[in-house]
């Protein structure tokens, strides 16, 4: 089996190192991911006139690992062109990524929009993330079951289904802690107090996961003030026990269907 990794963390993250090693047992291995961290990027793609930095890395592993200074769905279209470009991989995976991407996460996330890529591109597509954004997060619940689960979404992939890709979210729980493995729906949310004063001290800290803290920003000028956005989640479903976020914070671990068609059937049949 050939399978394509990449990630939103960037290709220093532990979770990609992680994933890359459980996916080796699976098959052969490429990694294409981006030089720096590029969270909530969803399917953004690298346009216009800017060069973006390629190298390869022979002395990561396992398999075959590269870096591009691109937005991560930008990595994948970089990957089945330049190493898959007569066939496309059996498998296309994001992740392991350091933080829940459960709830309206998944319209943000460019783990997720990653895999959109390589679900767009004919692939069998999935995301993983854990919920927990610590550089040192355990992944031992991930090591324990995600090759499991990997085989048996691969055994029973639905032919034809245009647009199909998996979301799987690990709990931040220890192994004897899971509840078990379940089917969700992605749950609902909203953030507030999303826009807060500068802080570089605390951006600071985001460094040990990759992100790429930018020193090159210009100065401000007179009468401007700085900004970040840095948000609290609102649960808008606290109770909702068929949704991913909930039972993520319950202890299981959830496998959401995603499709890249946004059309509303149901609206549109109404509608004729």
């Amino acid at each position: 089996m050939r399978i394509l990794i990449s990630n939103d963390d960037g290709y220093k993250a532990r979770g990609i190192h992680v994933l890359a090693r459980l996916m080796a047992e699976l098959g052969e291995v490429t990694v294409v991911a981006p030089k720096y961290h590029q969270s909530a990027m969803s399917m953004s793609v690298s346009l216009g006139m800017k060069r973006l930095a390629y190298k390869a890395l022979p002395e990561e592993g396992p398999g075959d690992w590269h870096y591009l200074d691109a937005t991560p769905a930008s990595c994948v279209k970089f990957g089945l062109e330049y190493f898959y470009e007569h066939r496309n991989p059996d498998l296309v995976i994001c992740g392991i990524n350091h933080g829940s991407n459960a709830a309206t996460a998944a319209n943000y996330s460019a783990t997720l929009g990653s895999a959109e890529e390589g679900a767009l591109n004919g692939c069998k597509a999935i995301g993983v993330s854990v919920c927990d954004f610590s550089p040192d997060a355990s992944f031992d619940l991930v090591e324990k079951y995600l090759p499991g689960i990997i085989r048996s979404l691969l055994d029973n992939w639905p032919e034809g289904r245009y647009g199909l890709l998996y979301s799987i979210n690990f709990p931040k729980v220890a192994p004897e802690q899971c509840k078990g493995i379940c089917f969700a729906r992605q749950g609902r949310g909203h953030w507030e107090k999303e826009f807060q004063l500068w802080d570089e001290g605390r951006l600071r800290k985001y460094e040990a996961v990759g992100f790429h803290f930018d020193d090159t920003l210009p100065p401000l000028e007179e009468g401007e003030k700085g900004y970040m956005m840095i948000g609290d989640f609102i649960d808008d479903e606290p109770e909702a026990m068929d949704a991913d976020h909930v039972l993520n914070d319950a202890g299981w671990i959830t496998i959401t269907p995603n499709n890249l068609d946004r059309t509303d059937y149901e609206i549109l049949h109404h509608s004729r």
